[in-house]
């Protein structure tokens, strides 16, 4: 607080989030405040954030993700850790290079006709862009990552992490080339991975054609939804265990259209249900058929061509596009005679995610990884916990990923991402790449020639593989490639290698988090085998759905651009509100929105929050009488009062949890305590009982010390939560020059000895009762200023009443009563009310008016209480009921027929007492 200023100017009379966070944003990052030295002391603890793509803006999955990283590492930076969040970006071949084609062919151009090296340099400029447009945006979200260590997953010392990773892999015989079934993108021209696939349900059709037994003597009936591969068929499948087509295994039918004779086999992998029974056999256009014709010995034929159309073995057909193709079979078969039915079909299709057409499976030479020995290495690791996943049911979700696990294929026929180190001797095969010219792999162009010379003479001609790798081959590094691996003297790497955690959604358990493992299992980037593991544990929260509950994405157009709501609302109200919403760690959550208004209601409670703490910091300063928390010191315990020893209490016991659960995880539950702590119990409650004594001179330093406490310990306990607020709040209460950091202060110290349980429950049912004498007040129609001359509370509770005769002060106060009574016994009060909490009581006497009016609400609260009990008398009277319903029903309807027969008792009784 500047010296020229008054205690209210230290703050505003109303709270902008937008100044407010811009200004600490700055100050953070000016400062360095997050920029930790690997040298320094203090337990390690890093987080690598999972790097988005540079292919657009950011979305409400990364706001989340956000939200729930900053909050651990914040919490774990007060808990005196040496925190490392280090913040990247990823490529995204498939992605930025779709974009750039898409924009090449509407300029009338393509990437060919640029070339390979102006193209690459015209996705550098799109990067640049792109990438400080969501770098930008991250920043606005108060992100306290360390962004002088930002990483690209294209950087020169990442890449030279990919090239070392492949070398080495392949060196150990772990990657090699090889023809296998692969997902085909014809839009894009190059293989995907799996994540790059997505299935979507379509309306098709279900042909059943006639396949005649060689011979004449009868037919196979089959049944696909994929007509023009039939061209390729080399057998059809039958279950081993059907009787129906027992005596066929081991005959032979006539492919039609083609002639071509093919085997009938049995395989346990056909099911008898579907269709007929019997499965045409296409091995080099279908994942499963391959896997049967592997079994078998059926030979692949290839069909199709890379870009979707029918290649010169489909005969007649060559030339036609995949799906002209599916017509004219179709109709030639049936003009043959072969044609039985088609059906209509609903079924999932995979498409390509980028190309946003269906995906073939198809035959082609590419580089893969051998992941089973892989695997193998991370399954046993599983057995003991490493890494731990939170919740634990996510690890059996791995554990089936890196079980029965197929080879990777880890080449894409693109030119945005990481060139694949290898090196085709051409002079061998006359300048010419086939899938038979022999390679080398290497670090570099010259040990790539060398090596080649080694190999195959002095006098060869080498050229570098077209291809670019799989991005999640270079983000199944990034635990230990932005720490300066394959450095082995990294600073970085031998502080914060293992990693702490790794926060990410369920959806890439298998793509990302098994390849960063595997990666790992192999590479053992620091060398030391009991440390390879990359992150200790991994923390799997769910997907953020919309207002009808349905997942988030662009193509269902349901998204929400969270900086609508972070211009609204503010950051810090975004964030509280998305980690106050998880219910559980792994589960999905719910943000309700108004698309009309760019509105949210979760989001604006949590602005709400924001606005009570900035009054409730106003009304501090304004009754502290110029002093901050550090001159006032710490209060005397012997002049506590009662409620300033209920609410230390609280606060030592929600400093307690609250530590507990950030350090567990649990972010939503100590979100949601925090809220119920900081907005009734000091808010609410604690502030209107300091008031009397804070204007009190007797009484008025410790309740400002008190006051002053609370909010500088629970400033500090939100600060993971809603860091950009609490800045400002704690320097507003402090006075400490912007230079002194709320982010960089240490966690509350817990005063244990203040924890009292029992006065924690007797000071709540005391709250409770304040609550009844209120509604009492309510229900007798008394003015918010008229005071009530006569209060009695009675107890059975020797504990109870203790604390009630110590809070008498304050009880007048809360209930506006000139005269409190505590007793075991009720007295004969005229004129009064009474409720009822627990096993107290509340006598409530009214001042002389018109009691008609009060008299008629009574009734009334009488006759609705009479219709409860005695709808739900006959609720649990009915056997349907009481036997069948779930136990707990059952359970809330007797709680809810008792409550409702107390407020009857409670009516007779104060229309009793008005006479």
């Amino acid at each position: 607080m500047l010296e020229d200023q008054s205690p209210a100017e230290a703050l505003a009379k109303i709270y902008d989030p937008i100044s407010t966070e811009a200004r600490w944003q700055q100050a953070w990052e000016q400062q360095g405040a997050f920029h930790p030295d690997p040298l320094a002391p203090g337990e390690p603890f890093a987080v690598v954030i999972p790097p988005p793509n540079v292919t657009g803006s950011l979305h409400m999955g990364h706001a989340f993700n956000t939200a729930l990283i900053d909050t651990i590492v914040r919490f774990q930076r007060m808990q005196g850790k040496n925190v490392l969040c280090l913040p990247g970006t990823d490529h995204a071949s498939i992605a930025v290079q779709s974009i750039l084609e898409k924009q090449l062919k509407e300029e009338g151009s393509s990437r060919k006709a640029l070339g390979r090296e102006a193209f690459l340099g015209r996705a550098w400029a799109w990067k640049e862009e792109s990438g400080g447009r969501i770098v930008a945006q991250l920043k606005r979200l108060g992100y306290s990552v360390d962004w002088q260590r930002q990483r690209f997953t294209l950087d020169a010392q990442l890449n030279r992490a990919v090239v070392e990773a492949f070398v080495r892999l392949h060196q150990q015989g772990l990657i090699y080339r090889g023809e296998y079934l692969v997902n085909w993108c014809p839009a894009s021209g190059s293989a995907v991975s799996d994540l790059e696939v997505e299935m979507k349900e379509v309306d098709g059709f279900l042909w059943h054609f006639r396949y005649p037994l060689t011979g004449g003597n009868g037919f196979l009936e089959v049944a696909t939804t994929r007509p023009e591969t039939l061209l390729g068929d080399t057998g059809v499948a039958v279950n081993p265990d059907d009787s129906r087509y027992a005596a066929l295994v081991g005959k032979t039918l006539t492919l039609p259209l083609v002639g071509r004779e093919i085997p009938i086999v049995a395989d346990s992998h056909v099911d008898p249900a579907f269709g007929t029974g019997c499965v045409k056999v296409t091995p080099a256009h279908d994942p499963n058929d391959f896997a049967i014709g592997k079994r078998h010995g059926l030979p692949l034929i290839t069909v199709m061509a890379k870009d979707g159309s029918m290649n010169a073995a489909a005969a007649q057909f060559a030339g036609l596009d995949r799906f002209e193709a599916r017509k004219a079979v179709v109709a030639a078969m049936e003009a043959e005679g072969f044609l039985v039915k088609v059906e209509p079909y609903r079924h999932a299709v995979p498409h390509s995610e980028r190309g946003k057409v269906p995906v073939e499976p198809l035959l082609s030479t590419q580089w893969f990884v051998k992941t089973e020995p892989l695997a193998a290495r991370c399954r046993e690791a599983l057995a003991q916990s490493k890494p731990q996943f939170v919740p634990e049911r996510w690890s059996k979700v791995y554990l089936d990923w890196l079980t029965d696990i197929r080879d990777w294929c880890i080449s894409r026929q693109l030119w945005w991402g990481h060139r694949i180190p290898a090196w085709f001797v051409i002079s061998e095969t006359a300048g010419r790449v086939s899938d038979a010219t022999p390679y080398v792999v290497a670090r570099d162009e010259t040990e790539a020639l060398q090596l080649a010379m080694a190999q195959y003479g002095a006098d060869v001609q080498i050229e570098q593989d077209e291809d670019v790798l799989d991005t999640w081959f270079s983000s199944g590094l990034w635990p230990f490639s932005t720490l300066g691996w394959p450095d082995g003297s990294a600073a970085d790497l031998a502080k914060w290698y293992p990693t702490s955690v790794l926060v990410t959604g369920f959806d890439i358990i298998f793509f990302w988090v098994a390849r960063m493992t595997m990666l790992a299992a192999v590479l053992n980037p620091r060398g030391a085998e009991e440390a390879w593991i990359p992150f200790a544990d991994v923390y799997i929260h769910g997907l953020v759905r919309d207002e009808q509950n349905r997942k988030m994405s662009k193509s269902a157009g349901n998204g929400i651009d969270p900086l609508l709501l972070i211009d609204r609302y503010g950051a810090d109200a975004l964030r509280f509100a998305v980690v106050r919403e998880v219910a559980g760690a792994g589960q999905d959550i719910r943000l309700d929105y108004n698309r009309k208004t760019d509105s949210s209601a979760t989001v604006e409670g949590a602005r709400n929050f924001a606005n009570k703490l900035w009054n409730a910091t106003r009304f501090a300063l304004l009754n502290l009488g110029g002093e901050t928390p550090q001159s006032l010191g710490v209060p005397d315990p012997a002049q506590l009062q009662l409620a300033d020893r209920w609410i230390l209490a609280r606060l030592a016991r929600v400093n307690q949890e609250t530590a507990q659960r950030y350090g567990s995880y649990a972010l939503g539950e100590a979100a949601k305590g925090l809220y119920e702590f900081a907005w009734n119990e000091v808010c609410d409650w604690t502030i209107e009982l300091l008031k009397r004594r804070l204007q009190d001179p007797a009484q008025q330093r410790t309740a400002r010390q008190v006051l002053a406490k609370v909010l500088t310990e629970l400033f500090v306990m939100l600060h993971p939560l809603m860091p950009h607020l609490t800045e400002e709040l704690w320097h507003g209460l402090t006075g400490f020059p912007e230079q002194k950091l709320l982010a960089l202060e240490p966690w509350p110290a817990l005063d244990l000895q203040a924890i009292d349980l029992e006065l924690e429950d007797n000071f709540a049912e005391m709250i409770e009762l304040v609550r009844v004498a209120r509604n009492l007040r309510a229900t007798g129609g008394m003015k918010p200023a008229q005071k009530v001359s006569r209060l009695v509370i009675t107890s059975a509770r020797p504990e109870l009443l203790k604390v009630l005769k110590l809070a008498i002060p304050d009880l007048a106060v809360l209930i506006k009563v000139e005269l409190v009574e505590i007793s075991t016994e009720m007295p004969e009060m005229p004129r009064s009310l009474m409720g009822i909490s627990g096993t107290s009581q509340v006598q409530l006497q009214l001042p002389e008016q018109d009691l008609d009016a009060l008299r008629s609400r009574l009734e009334k609260d009488l006759a609705k209480a009479e219709k409860d009990i005695a709808g739900l008398a006959s609720r649990l009277a009915n056997p349907n009921f009481a036997d069948k319903a779930p136990a707990d029903v059952v359970l809330e309807c007797r709680a809810n027929l008792r409550e409702a027969e107390a407020q009857a008792d409670l009516a007779r009784k104060s229309l009793g007492d008005l006479g």
